[in-house]
């Protein structure tokens, strides 16, 4: 799954520890969405799309396989 994660921490001018820290979770997971190596839970991804004062499907959008 494709994310604008970062995009949305460096427009607040959080790094990945701060981020981590206001969603309650390591700056490993943080890391992990970033770079697509693990997809958050769907409580995880309520809680950063209401964070990011957004939706879910603002911050994270599945990957189109081409065929």
């Amino acid at each position: 799954m494709k994310n604008r994660l970062r995009v949305l921490r460096a427009e607040n001018e959080w790094s990945q520890a701060a981020l981590a820290e206001r969603l309650g979770v390591s700056r490993q997971t943080i890391n992990a969405i970033e770079t697509g190596k693990y997809d958050p839970a769907l409580p995880l991804a309520f809680k950063i799309a209401r964070l990011f004062e957004g939706q879910i499907e603002d911050i994270f959008h599945p990957e189109i396989e081409s065929t």
